[in-house]
């Protein structure tokens, strides 16, 4: 079966969450092993980690942002009929949509002001801004993604079931 180019483009968007995952997974591990055993730190190792973490949450928000496995609270959605459970989903994804959105406004202005500030590491004195830019490109991947979701919950919701199966 053919894939269609957005669900290449979700897959894409999947693997660069799943990548970023394990980069803080290796990122804690070589740094926690080094201090344990051989008491050396890796220069900005706390730098690199924790902007390595937002670059994780923005772009996990993307991954998750489209298949619906965020945290959700389903009382009244449990209760509601098929028509009314469509219903529901468009409204909050659209919320969602527009809420990721502004962040995605106000994260580029956070990118912006950390390059014209200069904002350095502290030990290796590298820039910050290609990190945040990072995430930026993570929360932006999540608009889009939510614009998706958006569009095949109200054009193709066979395409929604279709993607929760694989």
């Amino acid at each position: 079966m053919k894939r269609s180019i957005m669900d290449r483009i979700i897959d894409t968007i999947e693997a660069i969450a799943a990548l970023f995952v394990g980069l803080v997974a290796a990122d804690i591990f070589i740094s926690v092993l080094l201090r344990r055993f051989f008491s050396v730190q890796i220069p900005d190792a706390y730098d690199f980690g924790s902007m390595l973490l937002g670059i994780l949450i923005f772009w996990g928000i993307a991954a998750t942002s489209y298949r619906g496995t965020h945290i959700t609270v389903d009382l009244v959605w449990a209760q509601a009929g098929p028509r009314w459970k469509r219903a529901i989903d468009v409204f909050a994804t659209s919320v969602l949509l527009f809420v990721v959105t502004v962040q995605t406004y106000t994260l580029f202005d956070k990118v912006a002001t950390t390059y014209r500030d200069h904002v350095l590491t502290y030990d290796l004195g590298l820039p910050t801004w290609p990190f945040f830019a990072v995430a930026w490109v993570g929360d932006a991947a999540a608009v889009l993604l939510i614009a998706i979701r958006t569009y095949r919950l109200i054009f193709r919701p066979e395409d929604i079931h279709e993607a929760k199966a694989t």
